[in-house]
């Protein structure tokens, strides 16, 4: 059965919000900061993080808008490259977009431990059972269909914006900035931090292309997949750069590179020990939202690639009643629940998870022009990127240096991303056999 639309353009613009704040900017400015080691290096990053996501924002919103499709992301690399490279590549982004959703879980779990643990079973109930539990709520809230998804989403959303512009209130309650020192990393330029910080920063800022996934499920897609990525882009912005002033003048630049987490001790620091315990259990929230869209998206994935019959007919299978790929949506938590024994370091699936995406996001990004050149007799009265073709060869430069800093930091995370991505080659060419 096709799918059906049955999501808006508020329902998109919330669902950009949770697919770029999970855990991220909770946790990685504390990594930032380390890396980045002067502040000036610090807020450069952030604001030329924002600046490239934008451009991202930006190139995508079109390439959606031309590709309105269940499963769009896979359907770029089908349609633009080969459907070889377009089974390697997204077998590798599903992979570690299960990992991505562990990590983000695992840090969700250290958060709200302490709040609703008591400290004699804290060394029982640890944070990969709480991780593992959290997954298999999201799971049964989407397998009860798409739109069930979406209303839970919303709520989310709304809640993880409305934590975050409380904790930046912060700032009106810090008289005395915290003096910071100027200490670079030993061995290191400043081209290089800005380089590793920005590692962790499009980690914190990615999801956004994951809406071309949803393609199928929003109405009018050439109006509002352009729409929804303006304004839910234009959110996040705005609230990271807020929430990392408050970070810096809260906490001190100092402190925030030793700080594990960060959120947290913001809200103690400035609302006592109540708030930290409340914003504990908002950041929690928090990530059940990022947790949520990932259920929400991924199975789409599977829907495209089984349509190209790269997959077993029965990954395209949609619940006609509640728009749910009911095999589909299993499989993705079956890859989280296996994920969640073998990663155990937040920074570790950083690195992991973000050279695949900065490697898809190059050939994904550079799709546009081949989108163009294939249209190019063809009427299209869709949205256009500005600027073109500045604004995506820009976005495509960050992220070829991003891929290659992630290699020089963490070798054998990277190395383990490209394995999983060579791995789809002979898969794939037996499924095609097979099938």
């Amino acid at each position: 059965m096709a799918i059906q639309s049955k999501l808006s353009r508020f329902d998109l613009t919330m669902l950009i919000v949770s697919f770029v704040i999970g855990i991220g900017i909770f946790q990685t400015p504390a990594l930032v900061a380390e890396k980045a080691g002067t502040p000036a290096i610090f807020y450069s990053a952030w604001i030329l993080g924002g600046i490239i996501s934008l451009f991202g924002a930006l190139t995508f919103a079109e390439i959606g808008a031309r590709l309105p499709v269940a499963g769009g992301y896979y359907k770029i690399f089908s349609q633009c490259y080969h459907p070889a490279f377009a089974f390697m590549l997204n077998w590798a982004v599903v992979i570690t977009n299960a990992g991505s959703a562990v990590g983000v879980a695992l840090v969700g779990s250290n958060y709200i431990a302490p709040v609703i643990v008591p400290l004699n079973w804290q060394h029982i109930i640890s944070a990969k059972l709480i991780a593992a539990s959290v997954l298999a709520i999201i799971f049964g809230f989407n397998y009860l269909g798409i739109k069930m998804g979406s209303r839970v989403q919303n709520v989310l959303s709304m809640l993880k914006i409305a934590m975050i512009l409380c904790l930046c209130l912060a700032v009106f309650g810090s008289k005395n900035p915290i003096p910071n020192t100027n200490v670079m990393p030993a061995g290191i330029s400043p081209l290089e931090a800005l380089g590793m910080s920005l590692i962790s920063i499009f980690f914190t800022f990615g999801g956004y292309w994951n809406t071309v996934n949803l393609g199928a499920d929003i109405q009018n897609p050439k109006r509002n997949i352009p729409l929804g990525i303006f304004s839910g882009i234009a959110i996040v912005i705005t609230l990271y750069l807020l929430i990392n002033i408050a970070y810096c003048q809260v906490l001190g630049f100092d402190k925030l590179k030793t700080t594990q987490l960060p959120a947290a001790e913001l809200a103690r620091t400035f609302f006592g020990d109540y708030g930290f315990k409340a914003i504990s259990i908002i950041v929690f929230c928090s990530v059940l939202g990022f947790i949520n869209s990932s259920f929400m998206h991924n199975p789409r994935v599977y829907y495209a690639m089984a349509e190209d019959k790269v997959l077993p007919s029965f990954f395209k299978e949609v619940n006609e009643e509640t728009q749910t790929q009911e095999f589909g949506l299993s499989f993705f938590f079956i890859l989280t629940a296996i994920s969640i024994y073998f990663f155990s370091s937040f920074k570790r699936i950083v690195n992991y998870v973000e050279f695949i995406d900065t490697l898809s996001l190059v050939f994904a990004a550079g799709a546009i022009f081949i989108l163009r050149r294939q249209k190019s007799g063809l009427e299209y009265d869709g949205y256009k990127v500005f600027f073109y073709p500045i604004v995506p060869i820009l976005f495509i430069l960050v992220q070829a240096w991003a891929c290659v800093s992630v290699f020089v930091s963490d070798v054998n995370s990277a190395l383990a991303g490209m394995v999983i991505f060579i791995c789809g080659f002979p898969l794939y060419h037996l499924l095609r056999r097979v099938l």
